[in-house]
């Protein structure tokens, strides 16, 4: 018999998933397997068509698995009905009652479980406070802006205490400083609740700020899985490195005896397990300006952009092709001139080297 006191919140095993039939089939989920704890906050995040929110509709019991299991607090609901999951989700239209105060949205779910009336607005009070609502329980969803819409959509969903709560990117509806204000809240309020986060989304920067752990998804499977710096820093696929913030690709050649050639004929010194033809990987930021001669490349300098808190320097590379490097205010060199040829200094330490 499972522990549930230390099993998993959730656990993914070999879960499968196709829509249509036949030749139509189109497979979006592929032998998925992950676990996820308790009162940790883990994002699932990749392009459009990946999977993700399918997924997370497997969890919620929207969608049934063709294959494999999903087990909530060590208790299997691969086949349970969504009420039976002691789950609750946060979606991205909100869907509020437009003809219900605030308080009566909150409270719509906790009356259909029959709950005493006492029970019932004490909870709703909770909730509201919780994400600071106390004050707009009389108005109604078309009198709030849309963070405040987005609070009342959380406090819904957590007033009947949800073991894990689901949000399929619940702040792309939401302006860029506003949607910015809501990843810090939403944190904390994850950290007040004390529950499961499992959210979904395509941005970047969400999944990196909010989370404890990303699990990066690319056609129906988890690519890669870690905290937010282990998949920014050491990405073990190309399409994860791409696809995480900027970052430098460069094709070459892994040698038998070490290094690895670019297409220039330089060779750089890194340490790899790999064959064949490899991409090197490298952060802008962690890449350095240095005179002509002394770095692993000789660039041309082709633009610089001041962004206030660092210099974005665009350079291109023997082979013709582009790379970024940025330097923080306080390290920027006096190398830059657009046109100018430079040195390009390329820590090893730096360095990634994936297989194409």
């Amino acid at each position: 018999m499972v522990d549930a006191s230390t099993s998993p919140a959730i656990s993914i095993r070999n879960v499968g998933k196709s829509f249509g039939k036949g030749i139509y089939a189109i497979r979006v989920l592929d032998d998925v397997s992950v676990d996820i704890g308790r009162r940790e906050f883990f994002t699932l995040l990749g392009p459009s068509g990946c999977g993700k929110t399918t997924l997370l509709r497997l969890i919620a019991g929207f969608e049934i698995a063709d294959s494999g299991a999903i087990a909530i607090e060590g208790r299997d609901v691969t086949a349970a009905p969504p009420y039976q999951r002691p789950v609750n989700t946060v979606f991205q239209s909100y869907a509020l009652f437009p003809h219900l105060t605030v308080e009566q949205n909150v409270a719509f779910a906790l009356e259909e479980q029959r709950l005493p009336r006492d029970a019932i607005r004490k909870r709703v009070g909770e909730a509201l406070e919780m994400v600071r609502m106390g004050a707009y329980s009389s108005r109604r969803p078309a009198e709030l802006s849309g963070g405040q819409q987005q609070r009342v959509a959380l406090a819904r969903a957590l007033a009947p205490r949800p073991r894990v709560l689901l949000l399929d990117e619940p702040l792309s509806a939401l302006d860029l400083k506003l949607r910015k204000e809501m990843q810090i809240e939403l944190k904390l309020l994850q950290e007040e609740a004390g529950i499961t986060f499992l959210f979904v989304t395509h941005d970047q920067e969400e999944a990196l700020t909010l989370s404890d752990r990303v699990a990066v998804m690319q056609s129906g499977q988890i690519l890669q899985m870690g905290p937010p710096r282990e998949i920014y820093e050491t990405p073990t696929h190309r399409f994860v490195a791409d696809f995480i913030g900027d970052i430098n690709l460069m094709d070459g050649e892994a040698l038998p005896g070490g290094g690895i050639r670019l297409k220039s004929g330089a060779v750089l010194p890194v340490i790899h397990g790999k064959t064949g033809e490899v991409t090197v990987a490298i952060r802008p930021e962690r890449a350095r300006l240095v005179p002509a001669g002394d770095g692993a490349l000789d660039v041309t300098l082709v633009h610089s952009a001041y962004l206030g808190t660092a210099m974005l320097h665009k350079l291109s590379l023997p082979d013709g092709s582009t790379f970024l490097l940025r330097e923080p205010e306080d390290k920027m060199s006096s190398l830059a001139g657009n046109g100018r040829t430079v040195g390009l200094a390329l820590p090893t330490e730096a360095l990634r080297v994936l297989e194409r």
